[in-house]
């Protein structure tokens, strides 16, 4: 497909797209292929696969909650950007926080931001179990995709997450696997699983999943635990 047929496609799932949000899409894929080629940001560089399997795929996530009102969101590993930056691009509104552990993943996503002309959105070079030591239940929501394992992941998020607010991990298919290892890290965390929404990809390009952790309670302050523990006991 093209560039306008992609974005016709675009606009089809997501009306909200107008053609300024369209544009910065644009100037963010060829910012990511221009750094691609010096340092690896992402295995995808097919045009339509970037705007199928990380531009489309990012917004699913609005499908699941809406994100038209003013809230706060952290995107845990947000590597090149996804979800976080298209996000914030497609529901200015948000108040999007962008974690990421390597730093020159930190750099392109500063660039990002600025030839962009984006407000309100945040990149943070640390790593999560560091960075919650001052930010304990701030967000309203907390995403995360391609990052861990989910009974990994949800130690790492839900101390983020305020009570009331939610945690939506993107996942692949092999979910089912990871969600029958995670009960007992829900149960732990004080998170509890709303709703689980399937989606396919256009052209065939697989199938994705949102899982939708509601918080009601505190999680206990000892939660997250250093990195090493939590990979070598997790819950």
């Amino acid at each position: 497909m093209n560039q306008l047929e992609l974005h016709t496609l675009l606009q089809k799932d997501f009306p909200n797209l107008d053609n300024d949000k369209l544009n910065k899409l644009d100037l963010y894929y060829q910012l990511l292929i221009e750094a691609n080629q010096k340092f690896n940001l992402t295995s995808i560089t097919n045009e339509e696969d970037i705007y199928i399997k990380h531009f489309y795929d990012s917004l699913l996530l609005s499908k699941a909650i809406d994100l038209n009102s003013r809230m706060s969101l952290l995107d845990i590993g947000t590597g090149a950007g996804f979800p976080g930056i298209v996000l914030k691009i497609v529901f200015p509104k948000l108040e999007i926080t962008l974690l990421e552990a390597t730093q020159k993943k930190c750099i392109f996503l500063e660039e990002v931001i600025n030839k962009l002309d984006l407000h309100d959105i945040y990149v943070v070079n640390n790593r999560a179990e560091i960075y919650i030591n001052d930010h304990r239940e701030s967000f309203d929501i907390v995403t995360s995709r391609a990052v861990a394992a989910l009974n990994i992941l949800l130690e790492l998020s839900s101390s983020y997450v305020k009570i009331g607010g939610y945690f939506l991990p993107l996942k692949g298919t092999s979910y089912q696997e990871e969600l029958a290892n995670s009960y007992n890290a829900a149960k732990t965390l004080k998170m509890e699983l709303e709703d689980i929404k399937e989606f396919n990809l256009p052209l065939d390009k697989g199938t994705r999943y949102i899982l939708k952790y509601s918080k009601m309670n505190k999680t206990n302050p000892i939660y997250p635990r250093s990195y090493q523990k939590i990979s070598n006991k997790p819950l």
